[in-house]
């Protein structure tokens, strides 16, 4: 029987090299002169953590760090921006954690979408992914077809096609 997985990775890789980047265009452009802005990724838990002087420059180097995400092939859905917060001094800290893995709720609506739709398909919810099972190849293509439709708030990769 044709199964398929559906799951949201990011490669840890591709995304330290965009971060990397970043970096280096930041600390040679000019409105960053004497600037003690710091970009800082953390691997084992996904987290990037940005500290900087003010909003604007805040501003800057997250839609640097988003242009060379999207450079890289990544989707900047994957970023989940939390709220500011002020740091020593007048410094501000922001912490953007990476989403990996697929939540229950969302995997819950991505079964709840393809159930909905009407395929002659079987869809359960594994850990952080979402396998999908047929009869027919087709009815598989047209449940990517369908996910790549909706938005479901992460980028989704769709892995393991098997006969």
């Amino acid at each position: 029987m044709p199964t398929f997985d559906i799951v949201s990775k990011v490669d840890g890789q591709t995304l330290d090299n965009a971060i990397n980047t970043a970096k280096k265009e930041i600390l040679n452009r000019y409105d960053f002169n004497d600037s003690k802005s710091t970009i800082e990724l953390d691997k084992k838990t996904n987290e990037l953590t940005i500290v900087t002087e003010n909003d604007m420059r805040l501003r800057a180097i997250e839609d640097t760090i988003i242009s060379k995400m999207v450079k890289q092939h990544l989707d900047p859905e994957s970023m989940d921006r939390g709220k500011e917060h002020s740091a020593s001094g007048n410094m501000i800290r922001k912490e953007i954690k990476i989403k990996e893995g697929l939540d229950k709720e969302t995997a819950k609506k991505i079964v709840k979408a393809i159930k909905d739709s009407g395929l002659k398909v079987q869809a359960s919810i594994m850990d952080d992914q979402v396998r999908v099972q047929s009869k027919k190849i087709d009815d598989l293509q047209n449940v990517i077809a369908l996910c790549r439709k909706e938005n479901f708030g992460q980028p989704l990769q769709y892995i393991n096609m098997r006969d």
